[in-house]
């Protein structure tokens, strides 16, 4: 007879947890009926990406003007109409970006530009002289209020806390009104730095305080930010703490509320979520959730979180890959593969009973789709939303056996044929081992997995008692280049017919790319990555191309002594792969 007897209690950890006390001892909200739980988000908030703020001076290695004029672009780009630029008065660096951008026109009229300044005189004159010329900017003054930073760091008292945010909004009005011209539309953002561990009361005295040098009114309006500089409380307890100044400030309706989670617990997602329900109008946070230590909220996870519930997030992610990359390179920072949304593996199923129930689910919505045209909600198992709708595809993996799968193939690629496969690749590498083994049966060595790949990627020749295929084959070629690009000339035979091409791009790859559209085929590169197979002289190197071709999204592969011989071998790969 099988019984069931009770689970083991958890033991209590040898760490000092006695030296720490809940946030509620130390700073409660005076909330005593909350709204915010009786409310649903329909609407997104106004964006402020701080992306070239606070997310540059989070890096180990900060962006060189070259990666920042990159990432403002991608911003606007996407559609934010609200970017924090730098803190100009901190560095020459800072400065030069924020005129680099003025004077080059690189700042659409409807975007407006924000910059940081600290609550001093000198400071605020340099960083308003940052702005002139500009169609739309806000400067945005804080002062840290929180009762440890007032007592521990600055040793102020609450008055002169007050002043000093009272006298820097007189200084920066002063400075706007004496350095810039009537053709800048000009506004002012006030936060009390650690707003979460500020006293309720003390920080709606400040923003009151500043609101009467301010005087908001009608298109005169206000940015309170509430900033949770340092994350130290669930989210409910930040968004009573929201709804309360939201409740209580005067002049309302004049206010633009604006919230800045940061990530310390792991909860700024859902701390700007709850603070929307609770009353704030917008949201400042950087893609990816870059920023100082734990990072800022991250504003893709944000707006697709909106987006899957039918709310327009009122930003373009419809090709995150390219957004990845953007911010990958300007930041020298990766992207989780597991990172919501945009990481490698998140429409990537591993599960065989996953991967049933998700197909079912495609038939379903198939079924549906023809009955009722394509007007249909997005109901599939596992997948929140459609991948399509942010570029990417559903990649479903199964382990090749019980001991190994994506991991283990790229492992053999790696040590046995010094392939070093891109992700993506892996995993569509993997299907087709899967799909080998499965035929097959028992497991594979390195030697049967090579047959697999050259079988997939590579030419006939590249493995014993491979059957030939693939239209193209690349025969000679030759390259030359100056100010206006490279000169290509490379022979290729098409069904063993030899065919002469000349074409000219911007580089070797984009000029064979350009050679291909000449001979009517639609061809264009997704990703692109190549590394040398060994050191010393004559060593081959491997060149990866994700295209898409005819429509068609594929992976090729090229291996070669010279590195663009094997770029232009990638590329034909992956077009004969499209039309085998």
């Amino acid at each position: 007879m099988i019984t069931n007897g009770p689970a083991n209690l958890q033991q209590n950890s040898s760490m000092p947890v006695a030296k720490y006390r809940p946030f509620l001892q130390t700073n409660p909200p005076h909330l005593t009926y909350r709204k915010w739980p009786e409310k649903q988000i329909v609407k997104a908030p106004r964006w402020l990406t701080t992306d070239l703020r606070d997310g540059n001076q989070s890096l180990v290695e900060p962006m060189d003007p070259a990666r920042k004029r990159l990432m403002f672009d991608l911003l606007v780009r996407m559609g934010y109409k609200e970017i924090e630029i730098g803190f100009p008065a901190a560095s020459q660096t800072d400065f030069d970006f924020v005129r680099s951008l003025v004077e080059t026109g690189a700042v659409p009229d409807d975007v407006t530009v924000s910059v940081l300044t600290q609550s001093r005189p000198e400071i605020i004159t340099r960083t308003v002289e940052s702005l002139v010329g500009l169609k739309r900017a806000t400067v945005h003054l804080y002062n840290a209020t929180s009762p440890m930073f007032r007592d521990v760091v600055f040793r102020n008292s609450k008055e002169e806390t007050i002043a000093l945010a009272v006298e820097g909004t007189r200084h920066v009005m002063a400075a706007a009104e004496k350095i810039l011209g009537d053709q800048t539309v000009f506004g002012y953002e006030y936060s009390p730095e650690i707003f979460i561990d500020t006293e309720p009361q003390f920080a709606l005295d400040i923003c009151e305080a500043v609101m009467d040098v301010w005087q908001p009114g009608p298109d005169r309006e206000i940015i309170l930010n509430l900033p949770a500089t340092i994350e130290r409380s669930t989210p409910n307890v930040y968004a009573d703490q929201v709804e309360w100044m939201s409740t209580n400030l005067s002049r309302r309706e004049f206010i633009t509320l604006s919230v800045h989670p940061h990530n310390d617990r792991g909860t700024a997602v859902a701390s700007a979520e709850l603070a929307m329900l609770a009353g704030a109008d917008r949201v400042e946070g950087c893609l990816f959730g870059h920023g100082e230590r734990t990072g800022n909220v991250d504003l893709v996870t944000l707006a697709l979180n909106l987006y899957t519930q039918g709310v327009n997030p009122q930003v373009d992610l419809s090709d995150i890959d390219d957004v990845r990359r953007t911010v990958e390179y300007c930041t020298g920072m990766g992207v989780h593969d597991r990172a919501p949304y945009a990481g490698d593996l998140v429409y990537t199923s591993f599960s065989g009973s996953h991967q049933d129930a998700i197909r079912k689910g495609f038939a379903v919505r198939a079924a549906k789709v023809d009955e009722q045209g394509s007007d249909v909600y997005w109901e599939i198992p596992y997948l929140p939303v459609d991948p399509h709708d942010v570029g990417r595809s559903y990649e479903a993996v199964v382990r090749v056996n019980s001991q190994s799968g994506k991991g283990g193939v790229a492992f053999l690629m790696s040590s046995a044929h010094s392939l070093e496969l891109p992700r993506r690749l892996q995993i569509e590498f993997s299907r087709i081992v899967q799909a080998e083994t499965e035929e097959r049966g028992g497991e594979i060595d390195a030697a049967t997995l090579w047959q697999f790949f050259a079988d997939a990627y590579l030419p006939n020749d590249a493995a014993e008692n491979l059957e030939p295929w693939g239209r193209f084959v690349l025969g000679r070629s030759s390259v030359t280049s100056d100010d206006s690009g490279a000169q290509l000339q490379a022979e290729l035979f098409d069904r063993g017919s030899q065919l002469i091409m000349k074409s000219t791009g911007n580089g070797p790859v984009d000029a064979f790319v350009k050679g291909l559209e000449d001979l009517g085929h639609d061809l264009r590169i997704l990703d692109y990555s190549e590394h040398a197979m060994s050191s010393g002289h004559g060593a081959n190197a491997a060149a990866y191309i994700e295209a898409i071709v005819d429509g068609r999204t594929v992976w090729g592969v090229g291996i070669d002594s010279s590195i663009a011989r094997a770029s232009y071998k990638a590329i034909i790969s992956a077009l004969n792969r499209a039309l085998r």
